[in-house]
């Protein structure tokens, strides 16, 4: 389908172009662009509801300041889509988060304006801090803005990054999007105080008849710098004792203003530029601006899929029979059903109630449940606190977002044999969010730290059993659960609780000649694979593993003495994961067998759907299957079969 961008945002194919219209083409430009996003997310997916919210901060950025030379770094990336087609990705903006296409987020690879790769929240400010401290060394007059969201700036990273630019005078801009929104709504105590700036209406008239006064942000024509400063600085300790928090960090302190009023954003934005410093503008924005349904549910609108934009119908795929649930849904109804007979269960999240499922215990047990925003490291070391009082803690951090929580793991959980059971969704490839969301590394970070268990559900009844296992009082070690996004295989999942062994595998299917280990959900594809297998003669053995620590050694004697060709499949790096423990016992015991490892290689996947990655990586059902074939070439049988 053909999307044709308005007439004044089809003539700008880069910033350059943008600043040769007046002020007032402005508002049109704005209109056309958040049309434009929202015709081509419509039909081609994508996220949605946080690039609408800034769309007037998108246009007056690249109106006001010289990029790409000023370097403009955006977080987390969600609100990145009107940067992008400003700068010169118009026309390939429909390829955005396919395959072979374009990021969905800011890449340094694709463009010169995409100053710093982001996918992960809170990284902005240290990374601008660091371009506008190059710049001062290399005596340059380049300009360093970070654009972070409210929600973005709960993590310690943040605050650590405000801290340092208080202090390194360095010229920064960090302009804090406030919406009251990441993907579910903000929780915490930074959240209220941002309110209580926005919405004190003595602070904001008092605030508004000084910079009338002054003439232009921020200094009066007749007044100097210095005496602007100070009292400026005065009526915001008259009339709010809370705005003084960035200014106690030595940070300047401008606004909130309206961020969907453009010629306001123009002209503070040209003010700012030439002030010198580390100061930060507050900007009060709508997530979903100019889209009401998105402006009402801004969680279900964050990235909806498809949709039809007049009716606002979320288009859903359906079915004639059952299907399988997400792996997520399934955990967040089966820690309910756990919690409701095991008083001691709690549930924490970092900022990923919806994505996880833990918002339905959450609404169901609000004593119990817990989004503690985005603070990975706070919710690891959270969990370890509450499992030190007796309480069973099933801490859901996403795969990928887990590598910031590493050292609260090591430190505090697993040194500590705090049994904190950690649900790690979104394991593997994740599809379109591509390299900054997979959760590649987890199985080789966690298997080198003593006293952890890390098991692997290969359908949603496994990963009942072992949720199930994981709380009993029998297990005392942190248990690690890894599973993937996306649906299962069991239409019928809710089966009844049954304890499985730590550390114990199960044979699925004998076999003759060579044997496929798998571990977790791609134990699905070596089935399939096996079915088409069997056409041409071949009968593999499986075993799916359920555990890569520890291993199940009696079930690996078995392998390792009866078959000489062994396949290993995860859905996970090859470079110390599953394979790789598979390898260490063989070795460790004097086996000699041929072993092939499937899964993701030792380099940087990027983005496309989950079917056309598993394919690419070669560990799909047809990649497994190749495998076997090519290892039993030299197969007295398998040739016999071939001649016959």
């Amino acid at each position: 389908m053909e999307i044709t961008p308005g007439p004044l945002l089809r003539m700008i194919d880069s910033p350059d172009d943008l600043k040769k219209l007046s002020r007032e083409q402005l508002h049109q430009v704005c209109d056309e662009l958040r049309q434009y996003i929202i015709d081509v997310v419509s039909v081609y997916g994508g996220h949605f509801a946080a690039s609408l919210g800034v769309v007037e901060l998108s246009v007056a950025l690249h109106y006001i300041y010289n990029t790409p030379y000023d370097q403009l770094v955006w977080d987390v990336g969600h609100q990145a889509y009107g940067h992008k087609i400003l700068t010169g990705r118009r026309d390939n903006f429909i390829t955005n988060r396919k395959y072979k296409g374009l990021s969905g987020f800011p890449k340094r690879s694709e463009s010169e304006y995409d100053t710093f790769g982001v996918g992960h929240s809170s990284t902005s400010i240290s990374a601008a801090l660091g371009m506008a401290m190059a710049a001062k060394y290399k005596n340059e007059n380049r300009k360093s803005v970070a654009i972070i969201g409210d929600g973005a700036m709960t993590a310690g990273m943040a605050f650590e990054a405000l801290n340092h630019a208080g202090v390194a005078d360095a010229d920064m801009l960090v302009i804090l999007n406030d919406n009251c929104m990441s993907i579910d709504p903000n929780v915490g105590a930074l959240k209220e105080y941002l309110t209580d700036i926005s919405t004190s209406h003595t602070y904001n008239k008092l605030r508004d008849d000084v910079w009338n006064m002054l003439g232009k942000l921020p200094v009066g024509k007749n007044f100097s710098r210095d005496m602007a400063s100070k009292l400026e600085t005065s009526v915001k300790g008259m009339v709010s004792k809370s705005s003084n928090l960035f200014e106690s960090l030595k940070i300047r302190y401008f606004g909130p203003i309206d961020g969907h009023n453009i010629t306001k954003l123009v002209d503070t934005l040209k003010d700012l530029r030439n002030i010198p410093g580390p100061k930060l503008l507050h900007i009060v924005t709508v997530k979903g601006k100019g889209y009401a349904l998105a402006e009402k549910d801004q969680t279900k609108w964050h990235a909806p899929g498809l949709f039809d934009k007049v009716t606002g119908e979320i288009y859903k795929k359906t079915f004639e029979t059952p299907q399988p649930p997400k792996y997520q849904d399934v955990f967040g109804h089966t820690i309910v059903e756990l919690a409701e007979k095991n008083a001691k269960i709690m549930g924490i999240t970092p900022a990923m109630p919806s994505g996880s499922s833990l918002k339905i215990m959450m609404e169901k047990m609000p004593d119990r449940a817990f989004d503690v925003g985005i603070c990975e490291q706070h919710a690891a070391t959270l969990s370890a606190g509450l499992a030190t009082q007796g309480l069973r803690v099933f801490c859901n951090i996403y795969s990928s977002f887990t590598q910031r929580a590493y050292d609260q793991v090591v430190h505090d959980i697993a040194i500590q044999k705090l049994p904190v059971v950690m649900c790690l969704d979104r394991a593997g490839l994740v599809g379109e969010d591509g390299p900054t969301h997979h959760g590649a590394y987890d199985i080789p970070f966690f298997r080198c730290i003593p006293n952890m268990i890390i098991s692997a559900p290969m359908n949603e009844q496994e990963l009942r059993n072992l949720m199930y296992t994981a709380q009993l009082d029998s297990n005392e070690y942190p248990f690690v659960i890894r599973y993937p996004r996306g649906e299962g295989v069991m239409p019928q999942w809710k089966t009844p609780f049954e304890a499985i062994t730590v550390g114990k595998g199960r044979k699925l299917k004998d076999g003759e000649e060579i044997a496929i280990l798998s571990l977790g959900h791609p134990g699905n594809f070596a089935t399939a694979a096996i079915r088409e297998l069997k056409t041409a003669g071949i009968n593999p053995a499986h075993y799916d593993m359920r555990f890569v620590k520890p291993l199940d050694e009696a079930l690996l004697h078995e392998v390792f003495g009866k078959y000489q060709k062994v396949v290993t499949v995860e859905d996970g790096t090859v470079v110390g994961g599953f394979g790789s423990a598979i390898l260490e016992f063989m070795s460790r015991h004097g086996y000699h067998a041929q072993v092939k490892m499937l899964g993701i290689p030792d380099r940087i996947v990027e983005h496309g759907t989950l079917k056309e990655l598993h394919r690419e990586c070669g560990y799909d059902a047809a990649a497994i299957a190749e495998t076997v074939k090519e290892m039993m070439k030299d197969s007295v049988k398998f040739n016999t079969l071939i001649a016959g």
